[in-house]
Formats: C-alpha cells, sequence, structure tokens
C-alpha cells in the first residue's frame, strides 16, 4: 500500500520542452496547491526537474474528457502550452481518461487532440487572437527590435533573423519579455528564421523558465503565424526547433494544429517530505 508521503508521476517530453504530469482524478491536490508543487519539484538539480507541470482533472464542461492545470517552473499558471497539451493527450489516452479523439478544457480554451501511432499527437489549437505586425521596441543602450506579436493561446513575440544560431536568445528574449509593450503578464519571445517556404528555424524564450528552451509548441504556432502573414512561408509548415525536433504547424481556415512526438520518459514515485509537500486531507 502506497504511502501518502509517496506518489506516482509521469515524466514525459515533447520536442525537448519536459513535463512533469500528474493524474489528479486519483492524486486530488487542490488547486490552490498545485503552484507550489511546480515551484518545488521542477527545479533541475535539486528535485525532477523540468520546464512546467501538468495535472490532468475531471471535466467542468459537459463534453469535455478532462480539464487541466498548467503551471510554468517558476509556479506561475499558463493558459497554454502546445507541447504539453501533446503530452497531456497521450496520458490521458494511456491512463483511459479519454480516447484517442479528445477534448479538453485549458484556460485558453478547449483543445481538441488526436492520439496518432508512434508517438505522435496532433492538436488544434485556440485560433490565433491579436495579430500585430511591424511594432518597433525601444531599448537602453540598444538598437530599436522590430517585432511582431500574437496570441496562439499565449502571448509570443516573433522576431525574424537572417541567422537564429548567431542571436542572443536569454539576452534579448529577457529584454523583450518584459518590455513595457507587453506588461503586466509579458510575452514568450521566439526567434525565426526562413529557410525556405516549407521550413523555418527557431528559437524560443519562454516566459515563466526565463530562459531559452528546447522548443514551444505555441511558439511555433505563433511563428508560422507571423511568418505566413509576412509573407514569408506557407500554411503548412515543418518547424525546426532548437533541440533539432520537427514541429508540423498547419493554418486551416483559421485554425492553428500542431503535430509531434509526445514522448514517455519513465513513471516514478516521489518522497513528498523532502521538498514540504503534503496532500491536504478534507
Amino acid at each position: 500500500m502506497l504511502s501518502s508521503n509517496m506518489q506516482p508521476f509521469f515524466k514525459m517530453q515533447g520536442s525537448g520542452n519536459d513535463f512533469i504530469l500528474w493524474d489528479n482524478t486519483v492524486l486530488n491536490l487542490p488547486v490552490d496547491h498545485m503552484s507550489c508543487w511546480a515551484k518545488a519539484l521542477c527545479p533541475r538539480g535539486f528535485a525532477i526537474g523540468a520546464d512546467g507541470m501538468i495535472f490532468l482533472d475531471k471535466p467542468r464542461t459537459q463534453g469535455h474528457d478532462y480539464d487541466w492545470h498548467f503551471f510554468n517552473a517558476d509556479g506561475s499558471r499558463a493558459e497554454m502550452c502546445g507541447n504539453g497539451s501533446r503530452c497531456a493527450a497521450r496520458l490521458a489516452y494511456r491512463i483511459g481518461l479519454a480516447g484517442r479523439e479528445q477534448v479538453f478544457g485549458t484556460d485558453a480554451g478547449a483543445i481538441r487532440a488526436q492520439v496518432k501511432d508512434k508517438g505522435r499527437v496532433r492538436v488544434q489549437l485556440t485560433a490565433a487572437e491579436n495579430l500585430q505586425l511591424h511594432n518597433l521596441l525601444n531599448f537602453q543602450d540598444s538598437e530599436p527590435v522590430n517585432v511582431h506579436s500574437v496570441n496562439t493561446g499565449v502571448p509570443h513575440a516573433v522576431i525574424i533573423c537572417d541567422d537564429v544560431h548567431k542571436v542572443n536568445v536569454s539576452g534579448l528574449g529577457r529584454m523583450v519579455r518584459m518590455h513595457p509593450d507587453f506588461a503586466p503578464a509579458g510575452t514568450n519571445v521566439n526567434f525565426v528564421q526562413v529557410k525556405d517556404r516549407g521550413h523555418v528555424f527557431l528559437r524560443t524564450y519562454e516566459r515563466g523558465v526565463e530562459d531559452e528552451t528546447f522548443a514551444c509548441g505555441t511558439g511555433a504556432a505563433a511563428s508560422v503565424v507571423v511568418a505566413s502573414a509576412l509573407g514569408l512561408c506557407a500554411g503548412s509548415v515543418q518547424v525546426i526547433t532548437s533541440g533539432k525536433e520537427y514541429l508540423n504547424i498547419d493554418l486551416q481556415d483559421e485554425g492553428v494544429f500542431l503535430t509531434g512526438k509526445a514522448d514517455f520518459i519513465y513513471q516514478g514515485m516521489v518522497f513528498l517530505d523532502t521538498f514540504g509537500l503534503s496532500i491536504p486531507r478534507v
């Protein structure tokens, strides 16, 4: 019999974005405790380590298979995460919360997912909103930067570059992420190099992680939405992430679809008292 001090979790990754996932239909952790769990367990070296934490929960809306709660590594709650949504969908199918075709609730709205073979998952993201092109941002002691922006479930800034490999993603990304134009919530920042009309290179600075990550699903979608609006790429694009993974983005009838692998890494047990965590009992 499991001690309440020991709790099982899943570790998954999508294109290098890694997540700790919980079946909260069994765990029953109150929502107001989830942020501190993310802050305690996401640090690398001292805990499990992850870019974010996902709780799969009972649906609050009729017609949904389940709801999710998503938290960044710093404990901040995020409306949406493209790579995380693919991991959530594959886990929900594996543990019987949903079938291959599923709908789940997020803070950004309902997400439709299709679990395919060989670990691939296709999700329909929420419709892109608030597209703004050619916003010149000024910085102290730095040249102005031409920034585009769009919300693909979470806010994203997009900067078109000649060579993404030469960009100081952490430095410039942090400056744009904190710029007053994106206050108070801030923004994720994507650096995009168009290889050809069907392929782009992408590097992303993610708020909540506060550094570059290997990939960002909603960032890949935002990058293609912007590049397409600028006439630089087609509506169906392979996005090559900094982790050398490929994400497929398809723009269809104002819908945004993201397809890529979602991999199970391991299932483990965590000792909650090591981190001062517990599950409140009603």
